[in-house]
């Protein structure tokens, strides 16, 4: 079932590049922001040993996230599904992107400056959950993108 679902789905080009083009954007973001990825003086991606875990979860996320919104859009344009039915995946991503973005301090120190300590407090938060966070958004991908595979299934007559 999931198998011809993706295949129905990826066999489009333009489903595929926003699928690798979501995973690369957001690899790239989360990435930068956990400082794993530095463009000066010269390009260098460094994995700390301490921080292989927090790795394997941007992977995790950047990937479902492409994958699940790609899923997502074709819903929307194949069917006409609204938002409030394939709105999980866009939850889950935002959730996921958003514990990466506040970490990083310099964004963590704009963001308590530009709103005082209501901005601190949701920094010094996601800094010390980022990592349930990311596994939470991983839940979160992961229940999406089996309702999408379900969703599909259904309306096209896969048969398991």
């Amino acid at each position: 079932m999931q198998k011809q679902a993706l295949k129905l789905v990826f066999t489009d080009g333009k489903y595929t590049a926003l699928a690798v083009g979501i995973f690369c954007g957001l690899f790239i973001l989360l990435s930068y922001m956990s400082e794993m990825i530095f463009f000066e003086p010269q390009f260098l991606f460094y994995v700390p040993q301490d921080q292989s875990l927090n790795f394997v979860l941007i992977v995790a996320v950047s990937s479902l996230s492409g994958v699940v919104t790609s899923l997502s859009i074709y819903r929307i344009a194949r069917f006409g599904d609204g938002m409030k039915r394939t709105g999980g995946g866009f939850l889950g991503t935002i959730i996921g992107a958003g514990a990466g973005a506040c970490s990083c301090s310099s964004l963590g120190f704009a963001a308590a400056s530009a709103v005082g300590s209501v901005g601190g407090t949701a920094t010094a938060f996601l800094t010390q959950y980022e990592i349930p966070l990311r596994l939470v958004s991983i839940a979160i991908l992961g229940y999406t993108y089996y309702l999408s595979v379900r969703g599909i299934s259904s309306r096209c007559n896969i048969v398991k």
